[in-house]
């Protein structure tokens, strides 16, 4: 069984970055797509990027332009570069590998942005 640990997370003030990382265990990391996923307060879970095992990425809209997803394969991680932070970007985000109808979820990491 994939194991999913997200790190990264913290407080930091609007126009700031982090970089949220993802490191998988238990299998074949390279064969998986990956996503990253948030969660405010009171909304639906939702997709904010997403890189395939084969390097095509693919981005919420709200995120374009300020968000990168990357993988680093031979460390069997994931990332997240979050640049031009938002208070609007405050949520739980959490690390996600799909592999056909496998899914395994992280435990999520939060991001709070002040305005």
């Amino acid at each position: 069984q994939v194991q999913l640990v997200e790190s990264g997370g913290g407080l930091v003030q609007a126009g700031g970055s982090l970089r949220l990382s993802c490191a998988a265990s238990g299998s074949i990391f390279s064969i998986y797509d990956m996503s990253w996923y948030r969660q405010a307060p009171g909304k639906q879970r939702e997709l904010v990027a997403l890189i395939s095992r084969g390097g095509v990425t693919n981005y919420a809209d709200s995120v374009k332009g300020r968000f990168t997803i990357s993988r680093d394969n031979a460390m069997n991680t994931v990332y997240l570069q979050m640049n031009s932070l938002k208070p609007e970007d405050t949520a739980v985000y959490y690390c996600k590998a799909l592999l056909g109808r496998i899914v395994y979820w992280g435990q999520g990491t939060q991001v709070t942005v002040s305005s």
